[in-house]
């Protein structure tokens, strides 16, 4: 299954972005949320599951999920040290089975974060990225098989206002260098996968942040693909939203036996689009 990350709720006023009212999820379709669904960090589970009800259909209609522990694990911190900035790993042990995965993180303001796409140049066995968390929430890794079943699995994290927090420069000083990006490589070794961590320079603005200078909030602009190939290979797509945090960095494994320059194209909601090449490292016997 493969969706479109819809575009989060561009809000026009202070009230409308606090209140989280129209989150949207999936291939364009949006959650509204009734005042009984509305996110709180008091909500009891049976509200989390709920929430979490209407959201699994807006984004995979009556397709069947069902739990794991083994497809998929995820590490997040139980209390978040900065809310714009929760690291997540994603841990999948039968990697060889995986060819994608959904990261939904229920109660921020635009809940489907990330769907990753697996390719054959990708080693599938983890992916770690870092979030924004904008209230108590339960966060949902989904992952998708190759045989086109659903498996999830979730992890309760506290943290708030990681959407709306403020970058700490003016928006021109943000958007410096927009764009640039670093590769870099753990120690290549003979037959096992290559660990590749992708650094991506850009704000990734989520609408909902005030300009410091200003007092107004700054439009959202936000990575919302980013796909890597190794020669004619694909190694992983990925399409975001909001809920990444700014200056994206996407930890992921490629397979050793790949050949070629690794290509990294990302594009963003303002039709802006970057594209780097990069030479991989090889191993030594």
């Amino acid at each position: 299954m493969t969706r479109s990350i819809a575009k989060p709720v561009l809000v026009r006023s202070v009230l409308a972005a606090l209140s989280l009212a129209l989150p949207l999820v999936g291939a364009g379709t949006a959650l509204r949320t009734s005042p009984s669904l509305a996110a709180g960090a008091s909500d009891d589970e049976s509200e989390r599951l709920a929430r979490w009800k209407e959201i699994r259909t807006s984004i995979f209609g009556d397709k069947t999920i069902a739990p794991t522990d083994s497809l998929v694990k995820i590490d997040a911190p139980v209390r978040a040290l900065d809310a714009s900035l929760v690291p997540i790993t994603l841990t999948m042990p039968e990697k060889d089975k995986v060819a994608g995965i959904h990261l939904v993180i229920d109660d921020n303001p635009s809940p489907y974060a990330a769907h990753i796409a697996f390719g054959p140049g990708a080693d599938a066995g983890e992916i770690k990225l870092r979030v924004r968390v904008n209230n108590y929430t339960n966060i949902h890794a989904v992952v998708e098989t190759k045989d086109g079943r659903l498996f999830e699995t979730t992890k309760f994290v506290k943290a708030s206002g990681g959407c709306s927090a403020p970058m700490g420069m003016s928006d021109e000083e943000a958007m410096k260098g927009m764009g640039d990006m670093k590769l870099k490589f753990a120690e290549a070794q003979p037959g096992r996968p290559v660990e590749a961590t992708l650094m991506i320079r850009h704000p990734n603005f989520s609408g909902m942040q005030m300009n410091q200078i200003t007092r107004d909030y700054t439009p959202a602009r936000y990575i919302n693909k980013v796909a890597i190939t190794r020669g004619d290979q694909a190694v992983l797509t990925l399409d975001g939203d909001i809920s990444i945090a700014s200056n994206p960095v996407i930890n992921f494994g490629l397979q050793p036996e790949g050949q070629g320059p690794i290509k990294v194209v990302a594009t963003d909601n303002q039709n802006g689009r970057w594209e780097h090449s990069f030479t991989a490292p090889s191993a030594t016997n």
